[in-house]
């Protein structure tokens, strides 16, 4: 017994190579066989309960065992009992959640307390009075049905709650399987609906998500060797792959991810339905049911968009797209009953599509976050891939990079939704909503995505009808989808060349208005780190000029020194130092006005970095020996940032009174352990020779200090540093020096580049 108590604890090696069900099969059958032993043969009167995961068959290794030992009242031996069981569990390290009761008592607690009511709905007797266990569940199970009007409320606020605290299983980089919307809880609820007689029993597509999450789950906590550990970490997604015979990780993340966007639709469609026959009881309203015309063969009833008694979807192939358009626009879902008789009798959309369909396709679109629901519910039956095939590489396909955090199908979906808001801004706003449907699809499938995607574009615009002019714009919306807040937040939009470059990639003022609006919106859709007015402001400013430049005129080529600037490189202190509010929250401009000197720049980034600066721009100039740089930084800290503070720190590092390099890898260290990684890619540098200087675009791992890093490198390569753009993307910084050799000479001559590329790599270790 010993054995088998330890083997439940997680921490031996007893079930090595047993996964899955067969591993939660010989769980519960070693702890059903141990309990019975220690349980024995007391008579009846008395039996004992699994409650919640080991009732409802879902242990896993170093769960607790949730038990209930049952009693009738009349028997003084219940104490004696409980000790034969509790304490060899104790003694073995088992945890454990326990409770003696009456019937009459764990009735009452389910009154009173949910969670105690949804693990009894599921309990399982283990041994004991069959009897006494039947009336508990018996009784249990029909007050739960007779206040269901009060129960299943509290049960949905339950669900919402948990999502609000543990966001998706869908979308999150490291999931907790269990708590997470669309995670095991909320099948758990599901049945509880089903208990009630609310609903239908979850379907077998809700319950092979549900065994994958389980799967998942007993892996991880393997590997957390009985640990309480519900999350899918990144540094164990690869073991738990190779454990459940995925071919990678990146496999069992869309396998979860799959799992829980079933779980969150079912739950969420069956609940509206129990809530809305909830209310519609309470109202008691006699006679037929009301149908209210929502647009041509679609209708609302109880609250659903439904299909006209005569419509025939076989003879419409618009059907589907005006249903889904005319529910978004009412803000209710599509009902179940058409959902599945247009998933069955639906024809295949015709090559090239009817105008019609193209139509009801924007119309959609146009409804913005509306529609997001609605394409998930075409989605889940089958019928989104049917209507674009090439959708199916990217469903439900997660983006490794906490940059992004929607999967790659609703990152598409939450762009057009945020790029709805901007159809009044734009000329063609049915090519922008469709542009920012098709911006990614390229990923998924082998090669650069945008480079794949351009190919699909070319393909698919002519099959949705598009004539050849608006096909040939929405290529150029996909091949340039980047343009914008990659020159934007990765070049000097003060230069000329980088205006008149945008201006020429993007080839009309039509597509870069379209480019304008889809930027922000893919932004939006990306991350909350994504867009801020700092960025909007930047390509707000870069189209505006390259507008200029279709419109016939120069790129603007702004003054070597503004008057602002000569004002301050003539201030009388030797070192200045200022600190300006920018409008953007937590945004300040450093200003250092110093005598020029070697190594001024690296220093003062090395300087905002110890204080917990985050440089998103740097900029150097001079005149008559003084040196003005400008930053704009980003505070990580309350109250923002002390000028005075940063003047000392640059006098006490100038003077050689302070190690920033020591100073910096502290930081490092702790800015490292404060962030889970992804394995990290070598640092990429490339050389850009397009504009008046050489453009150094550096793209490495993130971590404190490193701009410090890479302009003290560049310096002591004898390169001088005019401008530096720091763009952070994930777990990412691409960073971008504009550098002109000491002679005034761009980065050419050979063997150069090479020098330069190998001290920064040897700076960034």
């Amino acid at each position: 017994m010993t054995n088998r108590l330890a083997a439940l604890t997680g921490r031996s090696e007893e079930f090595g190579g047993i996964v899955g069900p067969a591993l939660r099969h010989a769980l519960m059958g070693i702890a059903d066989t141990t309990l019975r032993d220690l349980f024995g043969e007391p008579g009846p009167g008395v039996a004992l309960l699994a409650v919640g995961g080991y009732g409802r068959g879902e242990p896993v290794l170093g769960s607790d065992l949730d038990l209930v030992l049952l009693h009738d009242g009349r028997r003084d031996d219940v104490t004696g009992i409980a000790d034969t069981l509790w304490y060899p569990l104790w003694d073995a390290g088992i945890g454990l959640d326990h409770s003696v009761r009456t019937v009459d008592e764990a009735v009452a607690v389910a009154d009173d307390d949910l969670k105690a009511a949804l693990g009894l709905l599921t309990a399982r007797p283990i041994a004991g009075d069959r009897v006494l266990v039947g009336s508990l569940l018996e009784r249990v199970r029909a007050r739960w049905r007779a206040r269901s009007p009060h129960r299943l409320p509290e049960l949905a606020d339950l669900v919402a709650d948990r999502a609000r605290r543990h966001g998706d299983v869908a979308f999150l980089l490291e999931p907790d399987l269990k708590q997470a919307r669309g995670g095991l809880r909320d099948v758990h609820a599901l049945a509880a609906l089903a208990t009630a007689w609310a609903a239908e029993t979850p379907p077998a597509r809700v319950l092979e998500a549900h065994r994958v999450l389980l799967d998942a789950r007993g892996e991880i906590r393997r590997l957390a060797h009985g640990r309480r550990q519900d999350r899918l970490l990144l540094q164990d997604q690869a073991a738990v792959a190779a454990a459940l015979g995925y071919p990678d990780q990146l496999a069992l993340a869309h396998a979860t991810a799959d799992a829980g966007r079933t779980i969150s639709w079912t739950w969420d469609t069956t609940w509206y339905r129990v809530s809305a026959g909830l209310r519609s009881s309470a109202r008691r309203r006699p006679g037929p049911p009301v149908r209210r015309p929502l647009d041509q063969d679609v209708v609302e009833q109880d609250g659903e968009a439904q299909l006209a008694r005569d419509a025939d979807p076989t003879r419409d192939p618009a059907l589907v797209l005006r249903a889904a358009a005319a529910a978004a626009r009412a803000g209710i879902p599509i009902g179940r009953y058409a959902l599945n008789r247009l998933a069955r009798e639906a024809p295949p959309m015709p090559a090239p599509w009817p105008d019609a369909a193209r139509q009801a396709l924007v119309a959609l679109l146009a409804t913005g976050p509306a529609m997001i629901g609605a394409m998930e519910a075409l989605d889940q039956v089958g019928l989104l891939v049917r209507l674009l095939p090439e959708w199916e590489a990217v469903r439900s396909r997660p983006q490794r990079n906490p940059y992004h955090r929607f999967t790659v199908d609703r990152h598409l979906l939450e762009t057009a939704a945020a790029a709805a808001a901007s159809t009044r801004e734009v000329d063609r706003p049915d090519l922008l909503l469709l542009g920012a449907l098709l911006h990614d699809i390229g990923k998924g499938r082998p090669g650069d995505h945008t480079d794949v995607g351009v190919k699909i574009v070319h393909d698919l615009a002519p099959r949705l009808g598009l004539p050849p002019a608006d096909a040939d714009v929405l290529v150029t919306m996909v091949r340039q989808h980047l343009l914008l807040i990659e020159a934007a937040t990765r070049r000097d939009i003060d230069d000329p060349a980088t205006i008149e470059a945008v201006a020429r990639a993007a080839g009309s003022p039509r597509i870069l208005g379209l480019l304008h609006a889809l930027t922000e919106a893919d932004a939006l859709a990306t991350g909350p780190t994504a867009w801020s007015p700092w960025k909007a402001r930047l390509v707000g400013d870069l189209v505006e000029r390259a507008m200029a430049v279709h419109s016939g005129g120069r790129a603007p080529c702004p003054p070597a020194l503004t008057d602002r600037q000569r004002a301050l490189l003539t201030l009388p202190d030797d070192y200045h130092v200022a600190v300006n509010p920018l409008p953007d929250d937590s945004m300040f401009e450093i200003v250092v006005v110093a005598p020029d000197r070697p190594g001024l720049l690296a220093a003062t980034t090395g300087v905002l970095a110890v204080n917990r600066l985050d440089v998103h721009r740097a900029s150097a100039r001079g005149e008559n020996g003084r040196a003005l740089l400008q930053a704009a930084v980003a505070s990580t800290h309350d109250g923002g940032p002390s000028a005075g503070k940063l003047r000392g720190d640059l006098l006490r590092v100038l003077a050689g009174r302070v190690d920033l390099d020591a100073r910096i890898a502290g930081r490092e260290q702790a800015y490292a352990a404060a962030r889970r990684r992804l394995p990290p890619a070598p640092p990429k540098i490339i050389f850009d020779d397009s504009g008046s200087d050489t453009v150094v675009e550096i793209r490495t791992p993130d971590r404190a200090g490193v701009l410090f890093r890479m302009v003290r490198a560049l310096t002591d390569a004898g390169l001088g540093v005019r401008t530096a753009i720091v763009a952070t993307i994930g777990l990412d910084v691409v960073n971008a020096f504009y550098v002109r050799e000491a002679d005034g000479s761009t980065v050419g001559r050979p063997g150069r580049r090479e020098e330069v590329a190998n001290r920064v790599l040897a700076a960034l270790g």
